[in-house]
């Protein structure tokens, strides 16, 4: 059985600390909005599965009320200017009141209690200068532990396939990465206690307490697809043979029906024959006992 990664529990959860009204209208941008760049579409599918393995593994699909995952949505550094904001593709935070910081539509590391531990952008042609420049200046002015870039490309954005970097004596430093025999790259997140892996331009997580990695929801889906064609066929196979055995009983009854058909014409025959004999018989007794003609 796989174990689960050990985030802050609910009994750590850090108080959240609103502090006044947002005023939305005066905000250069409407949160409701996400701040998608121009080719989102070369992101999307890196995004969608490293939502889907990071909310199965850590947030129960939403249900858990002290982890906190979001995608490009807004992230403010600066009490005093609400439009001072980033947007990470991927970011995930432990021990803290997601309930209270999804009305709020941004989240204030002041309010929340911290920062984001772990955020993730993904490559694309309008977006990599500042994922490696601007955004790295920023996650490490923000505090945010651990911060990766992965480019589904493999090298044309970034260079590499996979980066992670995370703060050590209050800079970010390097996360050393393996290569399998198969080609996928790992890194360990000590945030996570998983290796985020680049596998042929996807997004994987492993985990090397079980040495196994984590299904995706794709993964997920086509394994119950599978298992549902499985169980189809399965079901089609019992009916056919349940129809052959019916098909079966309905031959020999016919069968029988025709053969007993057939033992009523031959008894009726064999009737007939006695009752045609018995009534020969009837008429040359009567010829014996009658006078000759003179």
């Amino acid at each position: 059985m796989a174990t689960t990664a050990s985030p802050p529990t609910a009994a750590t959860m850090r108080p959240y600390h609103r502090q006044g009204e947002i005023d939305y209208a005066r905000l250069e941008f409407d949160p409701d909005e996400r701040e998608l760049p121009p080719d989102a579409m070369e992101q999307e599918l890196a995004v969608q599965d490293l939502l889907g393995l990071l909310a199965s593994r850590f947030t129960d699909f939403g249900a858990r009320p002290d982890v906190f995952l979001s995608s490009n949505t807004i992230l403010c550094y600066d009490p005093t200017n609400l439009n001072v904001r980033v947007a990470p593709d991927v970011y995930l935070a432990f021990g803290v009141d997601a309930e209270a910081i999804r009305p709020r539509k941004l989240y204030l590391p002041w309010e929340v209690g911290k920062p984001p531990d772990f955020a993730v952008e993904v490559a694309s042609a309008s977006t990599a200068r500042q994922d490696v420049t601007v955004k790295r200046q920023l996650y490490a002015r923000i505090g945010v532990p651990e911060y990766w870039r992965f480019d589904p490309t493999g090298h044309d954005y970034y260079e590499q396939p996979l980066a992670g970097e995370r703060v050590v004596d209050g800079a970010y430093q390097p996360i050393a990465l393996t290569r399998e025999p198969d080609g996928i790259l790992k890194g360990y997140s000590a945030v996570l206690k998983l290796s985020l892996c680049w596998a042929g331009g996807r997004p994987r997580l492993y985990d090397p307490a079980t040495q196994t990695y984590l299904e995706s929801e794709r993964e997920v889906w086509a394994a119950r697809l599978a298992a549902e064609s499985e169980r189809d066929a399965a079901e089609a196979q019992v009916a056919v043979e349940q129809a052959a055995r019916l098909a079966e009983r309905a031959a020999r009854r016919d069968a029988e029906v025709r053969a007993a058909e057939s033992e009523t014409r031959a008894a009726a025959e064999r009737a007939k024959r006695r009752a045609a004999e018995a009534e020969l018989e009837r008429l040359r007794a009567q010829l014996r006992g009658r006078p000759a003609d003179r």
